[in-house]
């Protein structure tokens, strides 16, 4: 069937605009908009019965002539977004089930294969429209606001897409967890466990960098997303943790990384600092978060008896380069799974004695506890230094000191200390 005689069969369905008669055929040729096509099918058909071409004045039997409100989402669009910071957006609408079963009706009796989708169609002339009021840019992959018109009820839903900033971050003080941790016993409701805060710690390095962060983008909030993360009692130094901040409905977006590095740094108050990278998104979040990175500690070693540097030498070349068996600590039992796993120390060595205690240096595989592989965690982790020496071991202090990177980066201004 010709596209002529396909016109004459979608109108004998009833009355139907000029925009829904061209979308029908809206994959063939180029050049020209479906209103365009659509008017152009009436004319032809016109012309081979003979009879007098007239604009079809009555609602379209489809999308009861929504595509004449064109303009009026394109105004309903720039209402919704006053107040809120961006350069790119895109257009999505919930079309009504009846037209949408409509349009497919015909398809399928027709047999047509080339239509496009009402909702193609909407999405495209709304998102020019706008873009011509607003100046704003469309983007398909990475817009900084989607906004969703609803036909139904003619009102739009914005949705204000988070931004992601990579970077590294150092924790100077002990006892600070890296994100909220919610309180055991109330699960965040608030009790006198928690004093009513709902924190088991009063802040986080994520508060920490949130704060700030949430005020100067106007932002609901701030997620983290860490490369890992270290044990709250752990410093976090040296080069700093890769982590990625996911900052949630901000409608601010303009302001400069240095800016917020800098607002970040100065309200932190020694506890926290960052250096931030480079603009993300969430396939970066995705890549820190399953990366599998090296990571250097620097830890100090109490053991008990008197042993000389050359004897803990000689006890730490046995863990050097060993693969170590581990199952799940006591420490971490009560929220990880029950089970062996393997990991490399991949280099250890002693530097040196400070109060009576061991500074031992460490670089092992992404998820080898390091307090276990220095006590042996009642035979749970082998080999260990406990049974490499012969005598208790423990570790007192606890820093990290190097992560690996898993994203390509910027020059980092973080340097191991």
């Amino acid at each position: 069937m010709g596209v002529i005689e396909e016109a004459r069969e979608i109108l004998a369905y009833g009355i139907i605009c000029n925009h829904c008669l061209g979308r029908f055929v809206g994959k063939r040729s180029f050049g020209l908009a479906n209103e365009e096509r659509g008017r152009a099918l009436r004319t032809a058909l016109a012309l081979e019965d003979n009879y007098p071409y007239t604009e079809e004045t009555k609602p379209c039997w489809i999308c009861g002539n929504m595509f004449d409100e064109t303009d009026a989402w394109a105004e309903r669009i720039e209402e919704s977004v006053q107040g809120i910071e961006f350069s790119t957006l895109l257009v999505g609408c919930r079309v009504p089930p009846i037209m949408a079963e409509s349009e497919e009706m015909v398809w399928s009796d027709l047999g047509l294969t080339s239509p496009e989708t009402l909702k193609a169609q909407f999405n495209r002339e709304v998102g020019k429209a706008f873009s011509a009021r607003s100046g704003s840019e469309v983007d398909f992959k990475r817009p900084d606001l989607v906004a969703v018109c609803n036909p139904a009820d003619n009102t739009v839903d914005l949705e204000i897409n988070p931004i992601y900033i990579y970077g590294r971050y150092r924790k100077y003080e002990r006892g600070i967890p890296q994100t909220r941790w919610h309180c055991r016993e109330c699960h965040g409701e608030g009790c006198e466990r928690c004093n009513f805060t709902g924190k088991m710690y009063a802040d986080s390095v994520e508060e920490l960098i949130g704060r700030p962060v949430i005020k100067c983008c106007d932002a609901e909030d701030l997620i983290l997303h860490g490369a890992g993360r270290e044990d709250i009692d752990a410093r976090m130094i040296g080069t700093g943790r890769p982590f990625i901040m996911e900052i949630v409905h901000p409608n601010i977006r303009s302001i400069p990384l240095s800016v917020l590095e800098e607002t970040i740094n100065s309200t932190a108050e020694g506890r926290v600092s960052v250096t931030l990278d480079h603009i993300s998104d969430r396939r970066e979040v995705e890549t820190i978060k399953s990366g599998k990175a090296h990571k250097r500690y620097s830890i100090l070693v109490e053991v008990d008896g008197d042993f000389s540097e050359d004897d803990v030498r000689i006890s730490l070349s046995a863990l050097k380069g060993a693969s170590i068996t581990q199952r799940t600590p006591h420490r971490v039992a009560h929220r990880r799974a029950d089970k062996e796993r393997k990991r490399d120390v991949i280099d250890i060595n002693l530097r040196g004695i400070e109060d009576g205690q061991y500074r031992i240096e460490v670089l092992g595989d992404a998820g080898l506890y390091i307090k276990e592989l220095i006590s042996g965690d009642e035979g749970r982790t082998n080999p260990n230094l406990t049974e490499c020496i012969g005598a208790p071991a423990k570790v007192t202090a606890l820093d990290v000191i190097m992560v690996e990177g898993v994203v390509p980066e910027k020059v980092n201004k973080f340097q191991e200390d």
